[in-house]
C-alpha cells in the first residue's frame, strides 16, 4: 500500500443505513495515499455488519468504541491516524471524488495553513439537491472570522490538532466550533469555493438539535475569552426605561405574576458576575422603589433624558451619558437589557458580550435566520430579496434582530453610532425571541409566565 497521507474517518453511532454510500465515496477517490478508518460507536444497529464488508482492503481499518460519542472518537481517530492530514466524513454525508485531491494539494502548497474547508451540496434524503452552499473566500473578501468550518469535511494537519490538545470532549456537539476557535487563534487557515461534499440534511442530524447546539457553542465562547475579558472592562448593563411611550405608561412597573418587569430583568442581571455595574435609567426616579428590594452594590441609578425617550429617538444619547456617570472614559462594554424582553436568559446575555469580545467586533446582537420568502416593492410588482434559487452564501443569507440582546463597545457613542462598523450575530432559541409590542403581548406574556412557573 502506498504511503499514507490522509486518513480519513468516519464514526458511526446507528447511522447503518446512510453509511454504505460515505464509505463507497471514500473508495472512488481520484487518488491513492490515503487511509479510512470506520469507527463504530456501540451501535445497535446494522453499522458493524456494514462495515465489516470491507474488512478485506488493506487501506481500511475497523474499530469499535463503547458508545464514547462524536468529540471523543475524533480525538481517537487523531490517535490512530497515520496521516499527516486528517478529515472526518460523517456517515450519512458523501464526499465528492476529488476532495482529497483538492483538499490535499492546497496544504502542500501552503504550509502555512492549518485547515481548508470547501463549499458543500445541501441534500435531502431522497439525494435531492436542495443548495450550493458558499462561503466566500476567508481573509480577502471576508474579514469576520464568527462563522465555522463545518466539524466534517473539513482537512486538518494532525500535528497542529495534537498541540491544540484535540477536541473537548464535555460538550458533545459543536466540535468543529471549538477546533475552529483553537486554531484560528494562532493559524491561517483557508476555503475553496468548489462544492466538494454532499451533506444530507434530516431530522436525525446532530445539527437539528438546537438547545445542544447552542449550549456547545456558549460554553466554547466562555472558555475561549476568559483570558481576554479583563481587557474589555468595564463592562455595564444598561436597563433603559422610560414613563411614557411604551403600551402603558410605566411599563417597567407592570407586574407578571408576582414581579414588575423590571424585577425579571434585574434578577437576571445580578445573576451574572461578568457586569461590573447594572445601571437603570430612566425619566422616572421612582424605578428606585424597585432597586432598593436589591443587596447588590453594582446597581445604580442614572436619570434618562425625557426628550431621549421618544421611540424614534436615538438611544445613544441615554448610553453615552450613562458612560460619562459610570465614569469608565470610552473603554470597555455596555449590554443593552430590555425589559420587554423577559424571556431572555443569563447565558443569551454574556453570550452577546463574548461574541463582540471573541471577534473583536465593534458590537454584537441577538438574531434569527430568516428563511420565509421576503419581498420588496419595485416598478413591477414584488420583488423577492431572498430567494436565491439553489445558490446561498454566507452574504446573502438574511438576519432579523431578535431584539433580546446587543453588546456594543463604549468607543461607537463618542461618534453617535450604536453599533459601529463592525457588526457581528449569534443565533438565540427561538423560546427567547417575545418581545413585548403591544398590550396583547403583555397579556400573553402574563400568561406564558403562569405555563413555565
Amino acid at each position: 500500500m502506498e504511503k499514507v497521507r490522509i486518513t480519513v474517518y468516519i464514526s458511526s453511532f446507528n447511522y447503518g443505513k446512510y453509511i454504505r454510500e460515505a464509505i463507497n465515496s471514500v473508495l472512488k477517490q481520484s487518488i491513492d495515499g490515503w487511509e479510512l478508518l470506520l469507527i463504530n460507536d456501540n451501535s445497535s444497529d446494522n453499522t458493524g455488519e456494514v462495515m465489516d464488508l470491507y474488512a478485506g482492503d488493506e487501506r481500511v481499518r475497523i474499530f469499535k468504541t463503547k458508545g464514547i460519542g462524536l468529540p471523543a472518537v475524533a480525538n481517537f481517530a487523531v490517535k490512530h491516524a497515520l496521516g499527516k492530514y486528517i478529515i472526518r466524513l460523517d456517515a450519512d454525508d458523501i464526499f465528492d471524488e476529488n476532495i482529497l485531491l483538492v483538499l490535499g494539494n492546497f496544504m502542500d502548497k501552503n504550509p502555512e495553513v492549518a485547515l481548508v474547508f470547501p463549499d458543500y451540496y445541501l441534500m435531502d434524503d431522497s439525494y435531492g439537491i436542495i443548495m450550493h452552499e458558499r462561503r466566500n473566500a476567508i481573509y480577502e473578501n471576508n474579514h469576520v472570522l464568527d462563522i465555522p468550518a463545518n466539524g466534517a469535511c473539513t482537512l486538518i494537519r494532525k500535528k497542529i490538532l495534537e498541540k491544540i490538545g484535540g477536541y473537548r470532549e464535555d460538550l458533545g456537539a459543536q466540535d468543529g466550533f471549538d477546533i475552529w476557535t483553537k486554531i484560528t487563534k494562532e493559524y491561517k487557515c483557508s476555503n475553496i469555493n468548489l462544492p466538494l461534499f454532499y451533506y444530507r440534511r434530516h431530522g436525525e442530524n446532530l445539527t437539528e438539535n438546537n438547545q445542544r447546539i447552542l449550549s456547545a457553542r456558549r460554553a466554547i465562547k466562555k472558555d475561549a475569552v476568559n483570558v481576554l475579558v479583563e481587557k474589555f472592562r468595564p463592562i455595564i448593563s444598561v436597563i433603559p426605561c422610560r414613563k411614557n411611550y411604551d403600551v402603558y405608561q410605566d411599563l417597567w412597573n407592570h407586574d407578571v405574576d408576582d414581579r414588575t418587569l423590571l424585577d425579571i430583568a434585574i434578577q437576571t442581571n445580578i445573576k451574572s458576575s461578568l457586569f461590573d455595574k447594572i445601571v437603570i435609567t430612566c425619566d422616572n426616579e421612582a424605578v428606585t422603589t424597585v432597586m432598593e428590594k436589591y443587596n447588590d452594590k453594582r446597581l445604580i441609578f442614572i436619570p434618562r433624558d425625557s426628550k431621549n425617550t421618544v421611540p424614534s429617538s436615538n438611544i445613544v444619547p441615554a448610553l453615552e451619558n450613562v458612560v460619562k456617570n459610570v465614569g469608565s472614559g470610552w473603554n470597555g462594554i455596555t449590554f443593552l437589557s430590555y425589559i420587554q424582553a423577559p424571556f431572555t436568559t443569563l447565558d443569551t446575555m454574556e453570550e452577546a458580550v463574548y461574541t463582540l469580545i471573541l471577534n473583536d467586533a465593534d458590537s454584537s446582537f441577538a438574531v434569527e435566520e430568516i428563511n420565509t420568502s421576503l419581498f420588496r416593492r419595485s416598478a413591477h410588482g414584488l420583488l423577492s430579496i431572498n430567494d436565491f434559487g439553489k445558490f446561498r452564501s454566507d452574504f446573502n443569507t438574511i438576519y432579523g434582530d431578535a431584539r433580546t440582546a446587543l453588546a456594543a463597545k463604549n468607543n461607537n457613542f463618542k461618534t453617535g453610532s450604536l453599533t459601529g462598523s463592525k457588526i457581528v450575530n449569534f443565533v438565540v432559541h427561538k423560546d427567547e425571541k417575545f418581545f413585548i409590542h403591544s398590550r396583547k403581548d403583555l397579556e400573553v406574556l402574563k400568561l406564558l409566565w403562569k405555563l413555565n412557573k
